[in-house]
């Protein structure tokens, strides 16, 4: 596990409140998972996509900061493929494709067993020291 993204983990707060777990964050990769709770569901009985975002952010922001630098979001979005409900067990794996300078590209999946939920791109922006 990545010293800089399990610090950055510790202290977010967000996360954490919805019981998102980080299981890896290492070399440009991250695993997290999170349950869909009573709270998560929308209107039309299924998972707020603003929750499945944020657990595929999670991921992404762990896999960007497992390199060290502190590295922030340029810019992601998501494609819902299908919906996830109330109890279903969500793991979402981020992985780098590129970095180049202090920018990255990194895709995540959201799976609920072996079926794809949703996948997610996210840009990376390395912090300049200053």
């Amino acid at each position: 596990m990545s010293a800089a993204a399990q610090a950055m983990f510790d202290d977010d707060v967000a996360s954490k409140s919805l019981g998102i777990d980080l299981s890896e964050a290492a070399d440009g990769r991250a695993v997290a998972r999170m349950r869909v709770t009573a709270e998560m569901v929308n209107g039309h009985g299924i998972a707020h996509g603003g929750f499945l975002f944020l657990l595929a952010d999670t991921a992404f922001a762990c896999a960007c900061n497992s390199h060290g630098p502190v590295t922030v979001a340029a810019g992601a979005e998501i494609s819902f493929v299908t919906s996830a409900r109330l109890g279903d067990e969500l793991v979402a794996t981020a992985e780098e494709r590129t970095r180049y300078g202090r920018n990255g590209i990194y895709d995540v999946t959201v799976r609920r067993g072996a079926e794809v939920i949703a996948e997610f791109r996210g840009r990376s922006r390395t912090l300049s020291r200053s």
